[in-house]
């Protein structure tokens, strides 16, 4: 477990073991939800990372759709 402060402004940096771990890189957008224990951090799926699936919906409009209902469910 790693130990980061908060600033001021309401920013903390992740750790670069974590960032490479997850594969998280600037601009990358993550979800953040309170939980009862404290803060959940959740990366959200590049739309990259769902090569192909275009094939199954048909269109790249649909496929950002799908991509936004995924984001949601996160």
């Amino acid at each position: 477990m790693i130990t980061v402060k908060v600033t001021r402004r309401g920013q903390t940096t992740i750790p670069v073991e974590i960032r490479k771990k997850l594969g998280i890189k600037e601009g990358d957008e993550l979800l953040v939800e309170a939980t009862r224990n404290g803060v959940l951090f959740k990366v959200i799926p590049k739309i990259e990372e769902l090569a192909g699936v275009d094939s199954k919906f048909g269109s790249t409009e649909e496929v950002k759709r799908e991509v936004e209902s995924l984001r949601r469910e996160y």
